[in-house]
């Protein structure tokens, strides 16, 4: 029976993308019912191919892209995605992260996915996690399984996000030194102003409302009162 369960379970490992949105993403109705590889190259498209050649090359059956496995016109399913988005990256196998803006030669410091929002999830959430440059090559043609348990890549990433490698590499989620979990967040950015309180909920573990359209201020607000309300520590509003 163990082993039926272990494989069963292989079978249904899945990778992840992490990503910078950018310039004619895919969504779930542009794939639904088409070959990906028969599509166009432009834009999102051509990343989402690489992505899915990426994962058959590492021989998973299964890949998963938040540009196009949401259906983004379901606000219960935007709703239940923002709450299981942490969950969806850690049970992940592996996650995959193109730096489109890294050439072959530059470093992970130069690109602007450690300044978004939702990126800070997805990469301390990932057990495993491997970067690749604009042509989807390697970063450093590292053949790591796991680059944050690359010596050399593991100091760039604490240089760069000023996160503790113990962090990095075992991060759980919940309200422990929260201070320092805002901090992190506290010089990116999003598109949407009030996801950048939304991209925390699965760093704190909080489930609170979605409401696209409410302020950033207002929704760092609730999302502050939630972790103030849970952990009775007052001193997280002076972060």
């Amino acid at each position: 029976m163990e082993l039926i369960h272990a494989d069963i379970s292989r079978h249904f490992q899945y990778i992840t993308l992490s990503h910078r949105w950018g310039e004619h993403e895919p969504s779930l109705r542009d794939i639904e019912g088409h070959t990906i590889y028969n599509m166009s190259i432009k834009g999102g498209f051509g990343k989402l191919q690489a992505f899915c050649r990426v994962a058959l090359d590492l021989d998973y059956l299964w890949a998963w892209s938040d540009t196009c496995c949401i259906d983004k016109d379901s606000s219960a399913e935007v709703q239940e995605t923002i709450g299981s988005m942490f969950a969806w990256y850690r049970q992940s196998a592996l996650t995959i992260v193109h730096l489109s803006d890294v050439p072959g030669t530059g470093s992970l410091g130069s690109s602007e996915w450690f300044r978004r929002g939702w990126t800070l999830q997805e990469l301390l959430a990932p057990k495993n996690v491997v970067f690749y440059t604009e042509n989807w090559s390697l970063y450093k043609n590292l053949a790591s399984s796991n680059h944050k348990m690359d010596t050399a890549v593991l100091a760039e990433l604490e240089n760069e996000t000023g996160i503790d490698r113990r962090f990095l590499t075992n991060f759980s989620p919940g309200l422990d030194e929260v201070r320092s979990r805002l901090q992190w967040a506290s010089l990116r950015h999003t598109t949407r102003p009030e996801d950048i309180a939304y991209s925390l909920f699965g760093i704190f573990n909080l489930h609170l409302p979605v409401m696209y359209g409410e302020s950033a201020e207002n929704a760092l607000g609730r999302l502050l009162a939630e972790i103030v309300s849970q952990s009775g520590d007052i001193s997280v509003l002076d972060w």
